[in-house]
């Protein structure tokens, strides 16, 4: 059951994710123990994932990202699995994201420069197996970057 008050602590929780449980509950008008007891149940229903840390890759010397959108070659059943296992082995792939239609598969990498995205291009991202095309969209700005919805 998701009510009012789960509603208040996500939006609390929202703006502010390092808040004390003390202070969410305060806000919230509800007791630290009832806070808790709420967050615990909000995770164990897989609406509240934890919290992360942002980190900013620009400040620890990755100055490239890039977005590589690939279309794999599906005549082998097991093509997905095979690519997504290989390109989780690669550190620098931040995101993984998989679609319906044209595009299958695209990869978020970080690079500290362009001479190391060019080998870490050659020396890894061309050898995930079972792809069939490759476009690499080079990131110039982040505009948005916000997971904060209306609850």
């Amino acid at each position: 059951m998701f009510d009012d008050t789960d509603r208040r602590l996500l939006r609390r929780l929202q703006n502010d994710p390092e808040a004390p449980i003390s202070e969410l509950a305060e806000l919230c008008g509800i007791q630290p123990a009832t806070a808790a007891r709420r967050l615990d149940r909000l995770v164990a229903q897989d609406i509240l994932r934890g919290q992360h840390a942002v980190i900013n890759w620009s400040a620890l010397g990755y100055a490239v990202e890039v977005s590589l959108r690939f279309t794999l070659d599906k005549t082998q059943s097991a093509a997905f699995d095979e690519f997504l296992s290989a390109a989780r082995t690669i550190p620098q792939v931040i995101a993984i994201q998989t679609f319906l239609g044209r595009i299958d598969v695209r990869l978020s990498i970080v690079a500290k420069d362009m001479a190391d995205y060019q080998r870490l291009y050659r020396d890894e991202i061309l050898t995930l197996p079972h792809i069939a095309d490759i476009e690499a969209l080079m990131h110039v700005a982040t505009v948005k970057s916000d997971e904060v919805l209306p609850i």
